[in-house]
């Protein structure tokens, strides 16, 4: 057994893949159900096979192995896969598997670039020269746990002291890591953050990628300085916290969006962990599908939007509910007594008080609704028609015809405007919307094909006791699944690792499409089991081929008779009788009494 089997052999794929999308099982079977990480949806078309090790997404088909998956949502190599994999799950990895990666090895590189510069930064903040900001951290409620735990830090006012800890990796690779600059003139580098309060921003897997930098001196220039985009960090995909707010926010079905990152730490730190920010940018559409596969599954999960009461944060509350809506989401808005940021309020009223707060957010109609209110006039006609025209485009993005309807006639008694015009402009036009994609139905196979496939994915004994049989059989040609029983054989002849992916490899689309709906059926069909149900199940189907090629037998019969040729009759009729013979005991059988 070759590394990559034998790590695959040690991972669950269903505790891989949870640790990015949030699945709930199906029944008390291996088949888990969550929202697809590689599309937008709003119903769950994403399935994980704990015994197959399979995952495949039914909207945008998105398919593959524990190793496909961690590939396509961290976009890594297979190499580095297999390497990120075994640290992970703490897996020896063998010296001769670190094979030539180009682009493994350039990721591991910056990461662990990064990792030595937060060490770095990490033991200036508690050094001597750290005094300053452990004080300015220490007057904004940051107690000295809480800079552990975010692994606050400090950059060095010199501008060299990563440049000299780096070096050893080179220049190009110090350019790229983004954590250094080269100089104008082209002498030589200088370090991207000095004299600056460090955040290390984190990947969803909990790996530092980047930075964000607060100035600490009075005319330093931006206020908050972030990493710019590297091979390991795209500013549009990332939410600060993530890594850490994803295990409460899946047991609440909430998260909580604030503007800062020490919003993010003055609420975390004080017990309410659901809570992230972005990173210097604005949320889109990649950070709000990451939000919402970790707390939607049976319904729509919840986000509580925290953001200045000034203008510009206003104007990105109305952004977002939007962008929010329109993704099946819940929305609520948190407005804090006396403008207080977050964390300024968590610092003066304490942890509890704030979740109290939380729970008594507004949702985002009465919040947009009281905006619209207080910027135009409602007593007059065209007061009315402007706030119904502010509120509108965000309504129009809810899916639900019952909650659109009385979100209607709420806005319609707010607004003192008539309600059937209101119903009549929000009523979306439902045939422009996209057709969900056609259901691919597999109701005509035969049941003992489909519970013979089940069998044979589902048990290494079972292939052992029926592909022989099934190989040789006469029933072969008369299957409809023929073309995946004969991939199915040829695998397991060829000796090689036996997997639903690579299966689905030897097929045409129309029967991967079928072979992957068939593998996510639950016909009932466990481990234990599945060697005697494939043999019951090849007994009933030898018994029906024989039928069908006795009734075929008995009509060329008939039809010799009919045209006189009795001679050929007769041969006809005795290759019957030995047909009926055979199935007496069938093949199956013999199978079984040898299995």
């Amino acid at each position: 057994m070759n590394f990559s089997d034998q790590l695959k052999s040690q991972l669950n794929i269903v505790d891989v893949v949870g640790q990015y999308v949030r699945l709930k099982r199906q029944g008390s079977g291996p088949r888990y159900v969550g929202l697809c990480p590689f599309h937008s949806e709003k119903t769950p078309s994403f399935g994980v096979h704990s015994t197959l090790g399979y995952y495949k997404c039914f909207g945008c088909d998105a398919a593959g192995d524990v190793f496909k998956f961690v590939q396509q949502i961290e976009g890594l190599t297979f190499p580095e896969t297999l390497k990120t994999l075994a640290e992970r799950y703490g897996i020896p990895m063998p010296e001769q598997q670190r094979v030539d990666d180009p682009e493994g090895k350039l990721r591991a590189a910056l990461l662990e670039m990064h990792e030595i510069a937060a060490e770095i930064f990490q033991s200036n903040l508690r050094a001597a020269a750290g005094a300053e900001a452990r004080a300015y951290l220490e007057s904004r409620g940051v107690s000295r746990a809480g800079m552990e735990e975010f692994r606050l830090g400090l950059s060095d006012p010199s501008g060299q002291q990563l440049v000299l800890r780096l070096q050893k990796f080179g220049p190009s690779l110090m350019e790229e890591s983004g954590l250094v600059a080269k100089r104008q003139d082209g002498t030589g580098f200088y370090d991207r953050f000095r004299a600056r309060l460090m955040f290390p921003i984190h990947d969803e897997a909990g790996k530092i990628i980047a930075f964000g930098g607060r100035a600490l001196r009075p005319n330093d220039e931006p206020k908050y300085l972030n990493s710019p985009e590297t091979k390991i960090y795209k500013k549009s995909s990332i939410l600060y916290n993530l890594n850490r707010a994803k295990i409460d926010a899946r047991k609440r079905d909430r998260m909580i969006l604030v503007e800062g990152y020490m919003d993010v730490i003055g609420v975390y730190s004080a017990g309410i962990h659901e809570v992230i920010a972005t990173c210097g940018t604005s949320l889109g559409p990649q950070q709000i599908r990451s939000i919402k596969r970790q707390i939607s599954y049976e319904r729509a999960g919840e986000v509580i939007l925290s953001f200045d009461p000034d203008p510009a944060g206003a104007r990105s509350t109305e952004k977002y509910i939007a962008m929010l809506i329109g993704e099946g989401l819940r929305v609520k808005v948190l407005e804090i007594p006396g403008g207080l940021d977050p964390d300024e309020y968590v610092q003066q009223n304490g942890g509890e008080a704030f979740r109290i707060l939380t729970e008594g957010a507004v949702s985002y109609f009465h919040w947009l609704a009281e905006r619209a209110r207080s910027k135009f006039d409602m007593r007059t006609a065209e007061g009315r028609v402007d706030g119904f025209r502010m509120i509108a485009p965000a309504i129009q993005q809810v899916n639900d015809r019952l909650e659109r309807a009385t979100i209607a006639n709420e806005i319609a008694e707010y607004l003192n405007a008539d309600r059937d015009i209101v119903r009549q402009v929000l009523r979306r036009d439902l045939n422009s919307q996209s057709l969900a994609k056609p259901n691919r139905s597999t109701s005509s196979i035969p049941l003992n094909e489909k519970l013979l496939l089940s069998c044979l994915l589902m048990s290494e004994e079972a292939r052992s006791s029926i592909c022989h049989y099934l190989f040789s059989s006469d029933l072969l040609p008369l299957l409809e699944l023929r073309s995946i029983f004969e991939a199915v054989l040829v695998l397991n002849a060829e000796g090689v690792t036996f997997s639903p992916d690579a299966i689905e490899n030897r097929l045409e689309p129309r029967l991967q499409e079928i072979f992957a709906d068939l593998t996510f059926s639950d016909l009932g069909i466990s481990e234990e089991n599945a060697t005697e149900q494939a043999l019951h199940c090849l007994r009933a189907l030898e018994s029906k081929s024989v039928v069908v090629k006795c009734n075929s037998l008995k009509r060329q019969i008939r039809q010799l008779e009919q045209e006189g040729k009795f001679e050929d009759a007769l041969m006809l009729v005795d290759e019957l009788n030995k047909v009926q013979r055979s199935n007496e005991p069938n093949r199956a059988e013999r199978a079984s009494s040898t299995a």
